[in-house]
């Protein structure tokens, strides 16, 4: 039965059949009776007014229990009548309701119309759209507090790649990035998928749904594995390659359960009913550690690893593996290393043992000759320092001198003379970095950034970096990424890049600041000057 149709055409027919079509129309479109019946009133409203006249005020109203129709036209009380159709005088007034006075609204009941074609027409707009924008309204307030859940729903159809999915009350879409690749579905399949997002659009509200999503995986082994559900178990991150590959870290709160197995199941029954949902994608299933090494070493499973050199400030882990590992470590077109980054949050570097004493012995060589150079010693005092782990003029300068305490032949008189002649070599070279700065024209205000030394300075002068519009335009990743990034080799973290890119931005905000000012201050004047 078309409710909205029958409604329309009920509007003069037997009173209590209108209410009855009212409550089907609410039941079917699955919306609260009294916004049918609102709508309805409207709708009598505007065609009562193309009847009686557009300048008039005409209400509508329909008893709920009767389904009676009544109109009325509004009116204010008012000394002097300026708009004959809206307004009347105390003594009109009079007539309507006694003991009325200036400024009453009064509603003066009109006869009941007939409902010609052109008024049902003019009807059934205002209900069909109403009906419509309630319709709207629901679904998105449904559909908005269920972001992050599972939902199934039957493939209606499939546009240029795009599934269109009946979910019950309303359509969803899975655009196609979001599938899962190679993945085909034709009219009639059966689909679960997660509720990625809902916005508001001019066509109503748009329902996303996405079997790509990380967190899909998540709530499909919530439901699979009763103790993630129970929350004895917690998933603490998923890194998916839709279609592939995914690792998924898992801990316990329980240390009599074991996170890995119960994930797993009975001969793998659990994983292989998530496998099976996601198109036989292959599950890592990773015992999570608050260690990153230990963490990042089971994440790079079934790889063995020989050796791993953790960066903090950077977050960057070197991990060194044998060489007939390093393709099992690296994975198909890097994908096992890659997937262990994004689930670590670290970057994660693969090299075998032999590259890595070849990086070793490079970067022992180079602070060798720097403390060579700078420091004006022999090479085995350089070759001391650098065994004990110093690594740059800052180290040898700023330590605490009981750090030199354990290298042989190291006293008192000999750390002062070599930390004062770090100190002094590293003023020489911040002066001369002072010099190139200003000679390549890098601003004052950046050289005022916290966190930028004088060498920075001048490596992005060199890069024509020297204004703080020029340095606020980068990114982070233009600004240290480890390929092309202009300070790739200062040894900065995407946080502290961050830190010094916001510091260039934020006179943007302070001139927004100040036009804001200028127009309240204007404004300000204007009114002084009115008011005069």
């Amino acid at each position: 039965m078309n409710g909205v149709q029958d409604m329309t055409t009920a509007v003069s027919a037997n009173r209590m059949e209108l209410l009855q079509i009212a409550d089907a129309v609410a039941r079917e479109k699955n919306i609260d009776k009294e916004i049918v019946l609102e709508a309805l009133e409207e709708a009598i409203q505007k065609a009562a007014r193309s009847r009686y006249g557009a300048e008039n005020e005409i209400k509508a109203h329909i008893e709920r229990k009767t389904g009676d129709i009544k109109l009325y036209r509004v009116m204010e009380v008012v000394e002097h009548v300026e708009n004959h159709a809206t307004e009347l005088t105390l003594k009109d007034a009079e007539k309507i309701k006694k003991g009325a006075v200036i400024g009453d609204v009064l509603a003066d009941e009109l006869p009941p119309m007939d409902f010609g074609r052109v008024a049902a027409q003019t009807a059934k707009q205002v209900i069909v759209q109403k009906v419509r924008d309630a319709e709207r309204q629901r679904q998105f307030d449904e559909y908005q507090d269920r972001i992050g859940e599972i939902i199934n729903g039957v493939v209606k159809r499939v546009e240029y790649g795009n599934v269109i999915v009946d979910v019950g009350q309303a359509e969803a879409i899975i655009r196609r990035d979001q599938m899962i690749p190679r993945e085909h579905m034709r009219n009639g399949d059966r689909i679960r998928a997660y509720i990625a997002d809902v916005r508001r659009e001019v066509r109503g509200p748009q329902i996303f749904l996405s079997r790509s999503h990380s967190d899909f995986m998540a709530k499909l082994f919530t439901q699979e594995v009763p103790e993630i559900y129970d929350g004895v178990i917690e998933i603490i991150g998923v890194a998916r390659d839709p279609g592939s590959r995914a690792k998924i870290a898992v801990s316990s709160s329980d240390g009599s359960i074991d996170p890995v197995g119960a994930c797993v199941g009975m001969r793998g029954s659990r994983v292989q009913a998530v496998v099976n949902e996601l198109a036989g994608e292959k599950i890592d299933i990773i015992q999570w550690s608050d260690d990153p090494a230990t963490f990042i070493v089971s994440a790079l499973a079934p790889a063995d690893v020989s050796k791993v050199v953790l960066d903090d400030e950077r977050k960057r882990i070197d991990v060194v593996v044998p060489e007939d590992q390093l393709s099992l470590a690296i994975g198909r077109r890097g994908q096992n290393v890659r997937l262990a980054s994004q689930l670590s949050g670290w970057q994660v570097d693969i090299m075998t043992e032999a590259a890595e004493s070849e990086k070793r012995q490079a970067e022992y060589k180079i602070s060798t000759d720097i403390f060579v150079e700078q420091l004006d010693v022999d090479e085995t005092l350089a070759l001391l320092l650098v065994a004990e782990g110093f690594r740059n003029m800052e180290e040898v300068a700023y330590v605490a001198p009981e750090d030199f305490a354990g290298i042989e032949g190291f006293d008192a008189d000999l750390v002062g003379e070599l930390q004062n002649r770090a100190r002094e070599s590293l003023d020489r070279q911040s002066a001369e970095s002072e010099k190139a700065r200003i000679k390549l024209g890098v601003s004052d205000e950046i050289a005022a950034i916290e966190g930028l030394t004088t060498s920075m300075m001048v490596t992005l002068g060199e890069a024509g970096i020297k204004a703080l519009d020029d340095l606020g335009d980068l990114s982070a990743d233009e600004l240290i990424s480890r390929e092309d990034g202009i300070l790739n080799k200062a040894g900065l973290s995407e946080d502290k890049a961050n830190e010094i890119i916001m510091a260039a931005r934020a006179h943007w905000f302070d001139d927004e600041d100040t036009e804001d000012e200028a127009v309240i201050e204007e404004a300000v004047v204007e009114e002084a000057v009115k008011a005069e």
